[in-house]
């Protein structure tokens, strides 16, 4: 079957080859009648674009490559549908690639990324991420770059990212004012800052109503639902006193939950439960899991927009960086409602 080219359609309207071109560019000098017509046209006859010439010519490609850690977490998938969303109506198309929370499988991203030539990255890093990983090559090269949820310290770009510590202090809190007092908190061992700043805000909000901090109460790992259920077991195991458990995330949550009732233990009566994300299985399971709504499609769609805004104006890192944060929703469900 013959490619449609952009000649194909100047035939078709007896009109130049540069005016179909400069119609199908949205180029102010041809008028709408015109563009409608070469439109129209275009669509009839079965024109796509040759992306990979236009792309040798204007030296864009039109993609943007976004790396996620991993895509069996519904926070990721819902924050790549609003990442998708935005650009897929700005005429830009996703390269996605998983990290796998690897720092290994992340440079193979960011090196694809580069051959493929992508005008710019959208990433959350991984968890064995350190520093800057290999992001400050992206940056030495001049290619746009944005992060969202997951922030490298010390690379000074675009993020868009949620108040954790203020999610970490509303967990926490209503906790307290639901009469628990032996607040578990199950946080990450690596030092990731959206996790850091989960725990300063459970730490403060213990202080700011008056409950001591017990270093026992605070256990560091690799967060699961085997972490959670863990967790719990040695909770129990070494006859520590508690009476509530704030995650650091959900599936955690879920863990706790799950070996809690399998040891008999009353959700929430004998034991409160507060997860962190608002995956799509805590409003599904018995009890139903109270959690920390991240709000995954504002940020995909926040990180998106900034990114466009930046790369219209051009020279992208001479701007002061923009860092947008959004409010967390605490979404108090049966988990932690006494």
């Amino acid at each position: 079957m013959k490619r449609i080219t952009i000649l194909d359609i100047a035939k078709e309207l007896n009109i130049t080859f540069s005016t179909v071109a400069r119609a199908l560019n949205d180029h102010p000098a041809i008028s709408a009648a015109t563009k409608q017509a070469v439109r129209e046209t275009a669509d009839r006859l079965g024109y796509r674009p040759n992306r990979v010439a236009s792309s040798l010519r204007s030296g864009k490609t039109k993609i943007i490559g976004v790396l996620v850690p991993r895509l069996d977490v519904s926070f990721f998938s819902s924050v790549l549908h609003g990442i998708e969303g935005v650009m897929n109506e700005n005429g830009y198309t996703i390269l996605l690639f998983q990290s796998q929370e690897s720092i290994k499988q992340e440079a193979r991203g960011i090196e694809t990324f580069l051959r493929s030539r992508v005008d710019g990255i959208i990433a959350s890093i991984s968890l064995e991420t350190e520093g800057n990983g290999s992001y400050s090559e992206v940056r030495d090269r001049n290619i746009p770059l944005a992060f969202f949820d997951r922030v490298p310290q010390g690379l000074d770009v675009p993020s868009v990212t949620i108040d954790d510590y203020q999610g970490g202090f509303m967990a926490t809190e209503h906790l307290i004012k639901a009469g628990y007092r032996r607040i578990v908190h199950i946080n990450q061992y690596r030092d990731i800052n959206i996790f850091n700043e989960r725990l300063r805000g459970y730490l403060d909000a213990l202080k700011q109503y008056g409950l001591p901090i017990d270093e026992n109460l605070i256990i560091k790992g690799d967060f699961s639902l085997e972490f959670g259920r863990q967790c719990v077991r040695e909770l129990m195991a070494a006859h520590i006193d508690f009476d509530a458990i704030f995650t650091l995330e959900d599936f955690t949550a879920m863990g706790v939950v799950q070996e809690l009732k399998a040891a008999g233990k009353r959700i929430p009566t004998d034991v409160g439960v507060v997860g962190f994300a608002n995956e799509a299985f805590t409003n599904l399971v018995s009890p139903t899991i109270s959690t920390v709504d991240q709000c995954t499609v504002e940020m995909g769609e926040e990180v998106a927009r900034l990114f466009l805004k930046l790369l219209k104006k051009g020279d992208y890192y001479k701007h002061k960086p923009e860092k947008i944060v959004l409010k967390p929703h605490l979404l108090v469900r049966e988990s932690s409602s006494r």
